[in-house]
């Protein structure tokens, strides 16, 4: 048993999707208490992220796509992350503002988990092919 976990660890596609599990529920919790709290969607959900992104950073350069010797990190990396980030946070943003504004906050907190969902997919080819290579 403990060897056919030790192999599911070793492809980075399942520590990808642990790492962004982890990402999600915390960013998801900011999220619901934030805009329960009566934070704007559009802070709300940026700031969720914001608080999630480091982590991410550092978690997919040691354990997703570093290697045995070393982690993938440094400030090189770090700006195409931020860029990466920056840019699926607009798409987030946008998606949720328009979802709370037109079906309101309970739709906005259900759907979250999909649309992070799709762009975790996006994040992924862009973090394997451009930033972590």
């Amino acid at each position: 048993m403990q060897s056919r976990i030790a192999g599911l660890l070793s492809r980075r596609e399942v520590r990808f999707v642990l790492v962004g599990i982890t990402q999600l529920v915390l960013d998801w919790s900011f999220f619901v208490a934030l805009t329960a709290s009566g934070v704007s969607i559009a802070i709300a959900n940026t700031f969720g992220r914001f608080l999630i992104a480091i982590l991410g950073f550092c978690l997919h350069g040691k354990y997703t796509f570093g290697d045995v010797e070393a982690a993938r990190l440094g400030w090189v990396r770090f700006a195409k992350f931020a860029s990466v980030w920056i840019s699926l946070t607009a798409c987030s943003t946008t998606i949720m503002s328009q979802v709370g504004a037109h079906w309101g906050l309970s739709i906005a907190w259900l759907l979250k988990p999909v649309v992070e969902l799709a762009l975790a997919m996006v994040s992924y080819l862009l973090l394997k092919h451009w930033v972590y290579r």
